[in-house]
């Protein structure tokens, strides 16, 4: 983690920009075009993991106060800087390091570039962000390996039994089964849903952007109601037995699973965790050994729309961007906002320049520069909008 700051000026706002330096895993590393960390720039992209998640949104902050320095310009506010590098695994030093240091983190707003513009020509402004909690199933079965023919059908297969589990957590409706997963679930408002329909997201372009043959998920909301609104529960990877070139044919020791639920304003990840690792021992089939880990969470965080600090974004991002920005929540995590929000007692401003198909977990990650430069110069009048509110 770094800490720095300008050089104080009396009676000026300060700022706090927070980013990570860390960054996801690559695998699978066969689908990348170039070496990740060895930053390629074609027809205005520049590709490599982190250039979009975060260090190159982050970056942008430190450019237009270099703009400040060059031009001779004087700061209208007061800036200081944070950067971690656990955001991505979940560590907690930053959190006790901020509660620790509350005084000496002091400011007016917290400004955090790690969300998305609404599409390639409208920028958004985000006012929530989805909470996590994160688990891991440990399914262990035989002291080792069996031979199939020898042992099948005499013992329970431990690969089996994550699929039975993983098919008993949502019913035929796309809801989680998780005993009180839904109880205190923040509903949309009528105006909220009445902005999203307004956003022209489509089920094409739902397939433009991932890929996927069509929509799934929760019956009775649209995709954009799921994505952003609605609490989520996902295997992110299953691991067991033998995957590789040819056959061996046998009964693994054990399994595992990795399974996150992104969750919404008011539901508690410590709570859902703890139901979670209940239905899945409750789910487990007998003839095998079952543990379930809550690697980590992140609270869901929802900021006011109507903010003095919200609406200096708003005119910084609709300079910046040539474009009028919509209201977005997102999907993401950003586990630190709660921590800030509750130690620092200062707005969180939501800015992003990057785009959701950015493939910031995924192979070939990328930010676009003309989005890069755009947000730098939004920064730079971010800093002026923020002087006058």
């Amino acid at each position: 983690m770094a800490l720095d700051r300008t050089e104080p000026l009396p009676d000026r706002p300060t700022l706090l920009l927070y980013g990570h330096y860390d960054v996801q895993p690559v695998d699978p590393l066969d689908l990348w075009q170039t070496p990740p960390f060895e930053p390629r720039i074609e027809n205005g992209i520049i590709y490599a993991r982190g250039s979009t998640d975060d260090k190159g949104q982050f970056y942008a902050h430190f450019k237009a106060l270099e703009a400040y320095v060059r031009t001779g310009t004087e700061l209208p506010v007061n800036l200081k800087f944070i950067i971690e590098g656990e955001e991505e695994c979940g560590g907690h030093h930053i959190y006790r390091y901020t509660e620790a240091n509350a005084a000496k983190l002091a400011c007016d707003a917290v400004i955090i570039s790690d969300t998305a513009l609404y599409n390639e020509t409208t920028p958004g402004i985000c006012y929530s962000l989805k909470g996590l909690a994160y688990m891991e199933i440990r399914v262990k079965g035989p002291s080792r390996d069996l031979h199939s023919g020898s042992y099948g059908g005499t013992v329970q297969n431990p690969a089996n039994a994550p699929a039975q589990i993983i098919a008993g957590l949502k019913d035929a409706r796309g809801r989680c089964t998780v005993p009180g997963f839904y109880d205190a679930v923040l509903d949309l408002d009528a105006e909220e849903r009445r902005s999203f329909a307004s956003l022209g997201y489509t089920d094409d372009v739902l397939r433009d952007e991932t890929g996927a043959p069509g929509p799934a998920g929760e019956e009775g909301y649209t995709t954009l109601e799921r994505m952003w609104a609605r609490p989520t529960c996902d295997v992110n990877g299953i691991t067991s037995g033998y995957g590789g070139q040819g056959a061996k044919t046998i009964i693994p020791a054990h399994a595992m699973a990795k399974v996150s639920m992104r969750l919404v304003p008011n539901q508690d990840p410590p709570k859902i965790a703890a139901a979670f690792a209940d239905w899945v021992r409750q789910l487990a089939p007998p003839g095998v050994t079952v543990e379930v880990e809550n690697l980590h969470n992140a609270n869901p965080v929802l900021v006011p729309r109507d903010s003095p600090m919200m609406q200096a974004g708003i005119r910084a991002l609709e300079a910046g961007f040539g474009a009028h920005p919509v209201f977005i929540r997102e999907g993401g995590s950003i586990p630190i906002v709660g921590t800030f929000q509750a130690c620092l007692k200062a707005p969180v401003l939501l800015l992003g320049y990057g785009l959701s198909t950015d493939n910031a977990h995924s192979p070939n990650e990328k930010f676009h520069l003309e989005n890069y430069w755009r947000g730098a110069r939004t920064s730079a009048l971010l800093f002026v909008e923020a002087a006058a509110r």
